[in-house]
Order: C-alpha cells, then structure tokens, then sequence
C-alpha cells in the first residue's frame, strides 16, 4: 500500500513516518489488491492535541478514521482502531453485496476542493461529487464514514437524495422535487 503523510502545521519527524507506516501495513491483511491502493495520512495540530486523519479510498467505498490525542502516537493507534473495526463491522455486508454482483458506488476525495470561508457562519465549504447508488448502498457509506448524514444521487429517479441518521438509530431521507 502506497502511503502518503503530511503535516498540516506541523513537521512530521521520521520516527512517526517510520510508526504510521509500520502501523498502517497490518491493514493489509483486511484489503484486497493492497498494493493497488494509496493511503493518505494527515497529521494536524488542533489546540493541545495532535489530530491525525487517515483516508483509504477504495475501489467502492471509503474507509475514514479521525482521531485527537496529546500524544501522536495514541492517536494513530486509535485511528487505526477505528479503521479496523469499521472493517470488522461491515466484512459481512460487503462480502454480501459482491456475492449479489453489485456494483457499489462511493464518491472519491480526490477531486474534493476545499474553501475555507471568512464569513462568520459558513466556516468550510466542500464540493463533491456525487454519483448514483441505492439507498442500501447509501447506508453501508454512511456507516464506514461515521458521518451523522450522506449525499448521494438516487439510481433510479437520479435527483440529490441526502440520507442521515436518526436519534433512534433508524434513518432518514430527504429529496428533492
């Protein structure tokens, strides 16, 4: 696996490159065609804490972790704890749905471009791209990425559908006319 680290506000020493990489390879034994895929680590300093952010796109899916720590190292350690049990918890969906041939769709970061705004309100803005799937495969997306909400554009009426969860644990959907 290709791994990419950056400091944001930060200088990444060798000791912590030589730790993240050594930490993020025991992922390989999760991932399919690991030689095939890049992962992307941020290392960020946030008030006291260190942030890091690890991102793996996927074929299909994204698989995302966040952590803050004091200490650097807890936090990859957590990340990667993270990363692992979002792995975990859906081996069986995935396997599941490429038995059943379907082909799931996420949106990759790549072409994300990021404004960060001076305004009082608006503190970041995001533009994504946005591809066509289920709401099943909307689901399973949300989930790996840990977000409260995701958007998507629905595969058979193809409108700007977002999908969010629900206090109760259920979900809810909101569509455009």
């Amino acid at each position: 696996m290709e791994i990419i680290i950056r400091g944001d506000k930060l200088k990444v020493t060798d000791s912590m490159k030589e730790y993240i990489e050594e930490k993020i390879a025991k992922l390989d034994k999760y991932l399919q065609n690991s030689d095939e895929l890049r992962a992307t680590v941020v290392v960020k300093v946030r008030n006291h804490n260190q942030v890091v952010e690890i991102t793996i796109p996927l074929k299909s899916l994204i698989l995302r972790a966040e952590e803050s720590q004091e200490d650097i190292y807890a936090a990859v350690d957590l990340a990667l704890d993270k990363l692992e049990r979002q792995i975990r918890k859906n081996k069986t969906k995935l396997l599941a749905r490429q038995s059943k041939n379907t082909n799931l769709i996420g949106f990759s970061f790549d072409n994300v471009d990021e404004i960060e705004e001076s305004s009082e309100k608006i503190v970041k803005r995001k533009t994504i791209e946005v591809k066509p799937m289920s709401e099943e495969e909307a689901i399973l997306q949300l989930e790996l990425l840990g977000h409260q909400f995701y958007m998507y554009k629905d595969s058979e009426t193809m409108k700007p559908v977002v999908i969010y969860k629900r206090k109760d644990n259920g979900y809810g959907i909101i569509e455009s006319e």
